[in-house]
């Protein structure tokens, strides 16, 4: 292959898998005729320091290695430096994660070797991508899966002490929190539409799964310049438990509770002071009071053809 590729390897991901295939799945890279250089991530933001250095020096094709996180930390560091060659830059992954949940979207499967092939292909999506502005900080952040505010957030935060479960992580920490939750009172404005209420979460999607492979949204569409919101105002224990299977299949969204809507702008603004957590791609990243807006097509990903 004529561009050399440059590698992001996050050791942690996968409790720790990473680490461990890192030698196999440098084989199977060389094995397959990929020229590539590689740097290990040393702390959580790293990889948005690496991929600055990258950029700068030119490179355009990029493979994460890990999970969620990590392809969102580095989906972070390409669009905050807002190259002029976006247009050039591609972006595989090699998904070794605890949830995996973008990859599902795109049929990229688990064995790392199927995923180089795919990567090798070179088979491009231009995907869309949220833009959150949290309105306390200033701070900006970019998300390619899904993000949410409320409950959401609350488990995000809760779910490190779960990892251990795998995909089950987001579940067990929704079944350990909701009978505890103080809901926030929000203003929710998109569309010429304003709601104020206590609620439950909000969910904003671009792709299909979360949360371990949970369908949370109800159409989404990676490429049509439109988020997925879906609101539940009140669920409780009880409910969750008996729709487990719903919000794997995706038939949850259909439920009397949970209101669907599709947009392009959205701002919340939370009106009391109950802590309301917003998460992006399963990372923490805040709390309190965002708007948030769609940049369509403006990242190309790597598929499955």
């Amino acid at each position: 292959m004529s561009k050399t590729w440059f590698v992001i390897v996050n050791p942690t991901s996968g409790n720790g898998a990473s680490k461990k295939k890192w030698p196999l799945i440098f084989k199977e890279l060389t094995k397959q005729s990929i020229v590539f250089n590689f740097e290990i991530t040393k702390h959580k933001n790293h990889a948005i320091e690496i991929i600055e250095t990258a950029i700068k020096n030119r490179y355009t094709h990029f493979i994460c290695v890990g999970g969620d996180g990590t392809l969102h930390t580095i989906v972070n560091g390409i669009l905050s430096l807002n190259p002029s060659n976006l247009n050039d830059i591609k972006l595989g992954i090699i998904p070794i994660g605890t949830g995996n949940d973008w990859v599902k979207t795109y049929n990229i499967p688990l064995d790392f070797k199927k995923a180089i092939e795919i990567i090798k292909e070179q088979n491009t999506v231009n995907q869309d991508i949220g833009k959150i502005k949290i309105i306390n900080t200033g701070k900006i952040v970019y998300f390619n899966n899904l993000a949410g505010i409320g409950f959401d957030g609350y488990v995000v935060n809760k779910v490190h002490k779960f990892k251990n479960l795998g995909f089950l992580a987001y579940l067990a920490g929704a079944l350990v929190g909701i009978t505890s939750y103080k809901k926030p009172t929000f203003k929710i404005e998109f569309n010429n539409i304003s709601i104020q209420q206590k609620t439950l979460m909000l969910l904003i999607g671009l792709c299909k799964y979360s949360g371990g492979g949970m369908q949370l949204t109800k159409d989404p569409n990676s490429t049509d310049g439109l988020f997925d919101i879906s609101i539940i105002y009140t669920i409780n224990l009880i409910t969750i438990l008996k729709n487990i299977p719903n919000l794997f299949n995706g038939k949850i969204c259909n439920h009397k509770l949970v209101y669907n809507y599709k947009t392009n702008l959205l701002k919340v603004t939370v009106l009391d002071k109950n802590n309301a957590y917003i998460q992006a791609d399963g990372e923490l990243i805040g709390t309190g009071s965002f708007a948030i807006s769609l940049l369509q097509n403006s990242l190309n990903f790597i598929v499955r053809k």
